[in-house]
């Protein structure tokens, strides 16, 4: 296939229409939110002594000495930086550290990861997010992949990105196409440059035989305004972000390239690419902790067991699932071999796009 041309949505108009939309403009914090004043104040009562229990249940000696900072490799108001900080708001309330949520977006997460990997490797820094390192690497942006940290755990799990459409436009998946075909190259479809939804869309070209205009739109907020305003045809994104457009009537959500079916998409009468005849399945989104290569083992087993006592309390598992996204817990040893098989997958992809 040949090389995609990418070109740049105009910020100004991007960031009107967001404001139009009555609230949905993300805060452009980079610390976690606090809990509530009460639910902070018992933390704080309590956080000597849950800090020492923490540890003493848990596999590690090993305990953080002060603030941890959760790099994520993108803005604040997305799916990454939502559930980082549903971690870093709990884990606070467990364990009595304060865990901070740092933004670092730019270069399809490199920004980010290069940061962590030139810190200390002493678990006070960690990278936070999914397969970012893996579709770098396969896009040419760096020359390492996941392999180049030191694994953590995996926290939450959202299906592959499904696809929207302004609803003003088009009405279902059959009509896009339709369309698509009609006109090739001139429907604007938006991503990033380099990142997962540059391989989904052009995965998603291959198997409906069409041709789209890949646009550089910017992050998950920058997307959603481009299409509200219509600048863009086609967005990829999760159903967490865009649920409230489809209920409203905005968007219609075309389908979702999953090989399984999600209550949370099937509940909502959004279908799978392949009950609608396009054979199509991508790799979920799964957000897992990456540490600097030389991290001592029991800096990985505090946040092992540190993720997998948060996702066991029925109050974190119901935050995620209440803002639609899927608790899900893998040790380090487990999500080394889901990245692996991710990195694989995507690849696999990438090399029959060439």
């Amino acid at each position: 296939m040949k090389k995609k041309i990418f070109v740049a949505v105009v910020a100004g108009t991007m960031a009107m229409s967001l404001a139009a939309c009555g609230g949905s403009k993300p805060a452009e914090t980079t610390a976690a939110p606090a809990a509530e004043e009460k639910t902070e104040a018992a933390a704080e009562s309590k956080a000597e002594g849950e800090s020492t229990e923490a540890a003493a249940e848990s596999g590690s000696t090993w305990e953080p000495n002060g603030t941890v900072s959760i790099v994520i490799p993108a803005g604040a108001g997305g799916d990454t930086d939502l559930t980082a900080r549903i971690f870093a708001q709990y884990a606070k309330e467990k364990t009595g550290v304060d865990f901070v949520v740092v933004n670092a977006s730019g270069a399809s997460g490199s920004v980010a990861a290069n940061q962590v990997m030139n810190s200390a490797a002493d678990g006070q820094t960690v990278l936070y997010g999914h397969c970012l390192l893996s579709v770098a690497n396969i896009a040419g942006i760096t020359d390492y992949n996941f392999e180049a940290f030191k694994l953590g755990p995996n926290f939450a799990k959202n299906p592959a990105q499904q696809f929207y459409v302004n609803a003003d436009k088009y009405k279902d998946l059959d009509e896009f196409i339709a369309a698509a075909k009609a006109n090739p190259g001139q429907l604007k479809a938006c991503t990033e440059v380099g990142a997962y939804t540059y391989y989904e869309l052009l995965a998603f070209e291959k198997a409906a035989d069409i041709d789209l205009d890949l646009v550089d739109a910017g992050s998950a907020s920058d997307k959603i305004a481009a299409m509200l305003s219509g600048q863009v045809d086609l967005m990829p994104g999760t159903w967490m972000l865009n649920k409230d457009y489809v209920t409203a009537g905005q968007f219609v959500c075309l389908g979702a390239p999953t090989d399984q079916k999600y209550d949370m998409l099937e509940n909502a009468g959004v279908k799978t690419f392949a009950d609608q005849g396009i054979d199509l399945a991508f790799p979920d989104t799964d957000y897992s902790f990456y540490f600097p290569k030389e991290t001592p083992d029991e800096v990985i087993t505090y946040f092992d067991d540190l993720c997998k006592d948060l996702l066991d309390d029925e109050t974190v598992s119901k935050a995620l699932t209440d803002m639609d996204v899927i608790p899900y817990y893998l040790n380090h040893e487990d999500a080394f071999k889901n990245d692996t098989e991710t990195y694989n997958a995507i690849k696999a992809i990438a090399d029959t796009l060439k």
